[in-house]
């Protein structure tokens, strides 16, 4: 990590070049805090950590101790915008860097132990979208030292003649820099990278002066060191350097054993520290001045802080595409091609700070309304047919790759360098991110709470669709809503859940996301022809506001409610309505009060999350002792696990997925959830105390309707027409005041 550190020190002061380091190896960290203490950029930052014996103590006793840094390359790191605990995304992050930043060289050096992870080996295929004529660049240097922790690695164990196959088969042009000898390792180096940046600046100029714009074969380097470089040869006669004993730990307990601590001091001392080093422990002069200066060193590289670049986007009146709603339910929509003609509209006016990503899937979540101002981004073969349609262009600004975890790396880097953008997956589907989402909100919790020079980053924006609920066709692989049971583990501090009814109401929330900073939003909603519930400023209130009860779809005004129907994500909304259109036509009498959740996370406590609604609110809205029935998008412990403080929690039924799926219907799969607006009437009978035996007569008409159901289904292969051909009858006395 210093060596490379130190030679692309060199590139980019002799060149004036603008770079960020990105190192993908694990326990990389010491090597990015040394290289930034050392040109000065750490100091700066943290200003107790001074140019001297006593700020070189407090920097070494530091490193992996209480309340210091970790081993990796954390936020806390100068310079860093991968922290690379977890392995497998420094290269879709470096490319996420690079686009639309042209004038950026992103080094990224990957770990052989990393380059065996699937995230990896996928981004290779980065170089078919990285544009010459308006993009930065990326240099790959794949560094093999031959082990991970205690085996070795696969490409440092395949023949040169193979290793270079595959380089060039990714479509790269690599370059070898081999040995152990450090003077003629220095050497050589430096010779490559004088020619690979030449390489790089000559494609540019390429593409950037008249000529065709085409994917070039971009250079990248393979470096290959032995693991554990310059350390002890051998300790107690077993081999250290050039083998896996020599990874992170090579001298153990160093405090109690006295040789060790012997061993420990030559090692240390190899390096003449006295000759580097002057009287008061600064660096001398000399090797000072080595360092770029300024804005220039790569720890102080302002797009590895990319809130200073930031700047807002420039916004579209989001109303100007809604949906003429003239009464609830009175016309149908899909929702998510309404909210892709508003993501048409802000691309158009964001040329070059707003990007859409997503795994091939961007016309199937309708979201196709963005190709009428843009295109596909695509360096590869473009053939003639796919002028029909195909929607490629060297210069689109639609990310599709069919890997989640390539899309989620290229937004994360794009976002972290002071850009916009919006991720869209299947909802099953976005579990293959999990583990990055994690790593992203660990980034920006720590850095919202303990690094103030940190400066806020656009959120990350994630929408849900093609869910659960409408996945009947593709089986029951395609169903699981508990990516966002994910997603609140992480700290209230930035995450955010919405579950938007209709279109209007998604339109809301999505102006709402892209506004915002340092958040990780997830949006779930539907791209299939839905009812629409509300205008839009009667959605924007109801938006604003999170929750609320629908006056409109309730008849307890002027009383208490003997029940509340809570609904939350559009097919729970619609099946609630349609249970609610039951009871007033079955049990008149029965007074409901209905109750849509868009934010999920205004149930959870105030203490819990800061969107929380407080107690008095909540009593009022559900009531201290009425039965609540929940219809809910996901799995019903959810709700019971964010409600749990709450008065009358005890009251809380939830109905929701439940692992019930198949190849079936729509409705069917509410059906097989317990879900649907037959058994939610069920929930009520069960739970209002005055019905009773007198409710007897209905409970056997649902009890008929579910079976009449399955009988239907079975026959025809689709839902009975009642249930297709459902609408909202009931009168709207006053629907301006509906929310």
């Amino acid at each position: 990590m210093n060596f490379i550190y130190v030679h692309l020190n060199r590139v980019i002061k002799e060149q004036d070049l603008d770079a960020i380091y990105i190192a993908g190896p694990g326990h990389g960290g010491p090597g990015l805090v040394a290289n930034t203490y050392l040109e000065g950029t750490y100091s700066e930052y943290y200003p107790d950590i001074s140019q001297d014996t006593d700020g070189m103590k407090k920097l070494f006793k530091q490193f992996s101790f209480p309340g210091g840094v970790p081993s990796h390359v954390a936020p806390e790191t100068p310079g860093s915008i991968h922290e690379g605990g977890e392995l497998g995304y420094a290269l879709s992050h470096a490319f996420g860097a690079a686009f639309d930043n042209p004038d950026l060289l992103v080094a990224c050096v990957i770990g052989d132990g990393e380059a065996e992870t699937g995230p990896l080996a996928t981004a290779w295929h980065s170089n078919k979208f990285l544009n010459p004529a308006i993009d930065g660049a990326v240099l790959p240097i794949l560094h093999l030292n031959g082990y991970k922790i205690a085996n070795p690695t696969i490409l440092a164990r395949i023949s040169h003649d193979e290793l270079e196959k595959l380089m060039v088969g990714y479509g790269y042009k690599p370059y070898f820099v081999e040995g152990s000898e450090p003077e003629a390792m220095h050497a050589r180096m430096a010779e490559t990278l004088d020619t690979v940046t030449a390489e790089i600046k000559a494609i540019q100029d390429n593409a950037r002066n008249g000529g065709k714009v085409k994917r070039p074969q971009w250079p990248m380097i393979v470096l290959r060191t032995p693991k554990g470089w310059t350390g002890p040869d051998a300790i107690d006669g077993k081999k250290m350097e050039g083998y896996w004993r020599s990874h992170q730990v090579p001298l153990a307990d160093v405090v109690n054993n006295p040789k060790r601590i012997k061993d420990l001091e030559q090692w240390l001392k190899s390096y003449k520290p006295d000759e580097l080093f002057d009287d008061k422990g600064a660096l001398i002069s000399e090797l000072a001045e080595l360092a770029p200066a300024g804005k220039r060193r790569m720890g102080d590289n302002p797009h590895a802080n990319g809130g200073l670049l930031r700047k807002s986007l420039k916004m579209p009146d989001f109303r100007q595409n809604a949906i003429d709603v003239p009464a609830p339910g009175a016309v149908e929509e899909e929702s998510t091609r309404v909210m892709g003609r508003f993501l048409r509209d802000v691309m158009k006016l964001n040329p070059k700070t707003f990007r859409l990503f997503g795994p091939d899937e961007t016309a199937s979540n309708r979201l196709d309304a963005v190709y009428e101002v843009t295109r596909k981004t695509w360096m590869a073969d473009i053939l003639p047919e796919d002028e029909d349609g195909g929607q490629l262009a060297p210069d689109g600004r639609v990310m599709e790759i069919l890997s989640e975890h390539t899309c989620q790396g290229w937004l994360e880097g794009y976002l972290l360098t002071g850009r916009h953008g919006f991720f869209s997956t299947y909802e099953a589907f976005a579990h293959v991110i999990d583990s990055m989402f994690n790593q992203h909100a660990k980034w920006l919790d720590v850095t919202q709470k303990d690094i103030p020079w940190r400066v806020p980053i656009a959120s990350l924006n994630i929408l849900l669709s093609s869910h659960v609920w409408r996945q009947d066709h593709n089986g029951f692989s395609h169903q699981d809503p508990g990516f966002i049971d994910h997603v609140v583990n992480k700290k209230a501090d930035v995450v955010r859940v919405y579950l938007p009814p209709d279109a209007n109401t998604l339109l809301s929330v999505t102006n709402h996301c892209l506004r915002s900073q340092h958040y990780v939003n997830v949006i779930v909603a539907g791209k299939q022809r839905q009812p629409q519930w509300l205008d839009i400023e009667a959605a924007v209130k109801h938006c604003t506001a999170g929750l609320g009860i629908w006056p409109w779809a309730s008849n307890d005004q002027g009383g208490e409610p003997d029940v509340v129907m809570a609904c939350c994500g559009d097919v729970p909304t619609l099946e609630t309505l349609a249970a609610v259109s039951l009871l007033r036509e079955h049990l008149p009498d029965v007074k409901v009060r209905v109750i849509n959740i868009v934010n999920l996370m205004k149930l959870q406590s105030p203490s819990e999350h800061p969107h929380g609604l407080n107690d008095k609110d909540f009593d009022a809205l559900f009531t201290c002792d009425k039965p609540i029935i929940f219809a809910f998008h996901g799995y019903p412990w959810l709700i019971h696990r964010l409600t749990y403080r709450r008065t009358n929690h005890k009251n809380l039924h939830v109905r929701g997925y439940v692992e019930e799926g198949t190849t079936t219907t729509p409705f069917d799969m509410t059906v097989l959830n317990r879900l649907d607006r037959f058994q939610l009437v069920g929930d009520v009978i069960d739970r209002v105390p005055k019905l009773g035996s007198s409710a007897a007569y209905v409970k056997q008409m649902l009890r008929d309707k579910l079976v009449e159901h399955k009988q239907y289904i079975t026959k025809h292969g689709q839902d009975m027409p009642e249930v297709l051909n459902w609408k909202w009858n009931l009168p709207v006395t006053d629907y301006s005041e509906k929310t």
